[in-house]
């Protein structure tokens, strides 16, 4: 069960300076900075009412977020929605047809489990399932 838009990921080239920059768009600090070194990223945490924005850059060249960037540029890298139960998340889309990028939940950023959804079966667009470790 999807409960919560629990954050959009912003991919940039310069953490520093898009902190900086969305520090002043929103009137607040970050409230977590964190190193994520199984995916080669640093992120930036922001609260936006009940959802965030997590901003991602590459820290080596062969990151997933520095081969987007490349290739895309920086912009609206996914979208990350909170489940109840990302296991039982992870079948229900897989048996209903769905691409994922893992087979099994991983640690992500932000003390959560995650999976990718391919965007070749979202409708383009990265989707990112999210689950509080407890």
């Amino acid at each position: 069960m999807f409960t919560n838009l629990e954050h959009l990921g912003l991919a940039v080239h310069d953490l520093e300076a898009a902190t900086a920059l969305y520090t002043t768009l929103l009137n607040q600090e970050p409230y977590k900075k964190e190193h994520v070194a199984s995916e080669g990223v640093d992120t930036v945490f922001f609260r936006v009412g009940g959802s965030k924005i997590e901003l991602l850059a590459g820290t080596t060249p062969d990151s997933a977020i520095t081969r987007y960037l490349s290739k895309k540029g920086e912009g609206i890298h996914h979208v990350a929605f909170e489940v109840a139960d990302i296991r039982a998340t992870m079948v229900r889309l897989k048996e209903q047809g769905f691409t994922l990028l893992n087979e099994e939940p991983k640690r992500g950023a932000d003390n959560k489990l995650v999976c990718f959804v391919h965007p070749k079966s979202a409708a383009g667009v990265l989707v990112e399932l999210c689950q509080e470790i407890v």
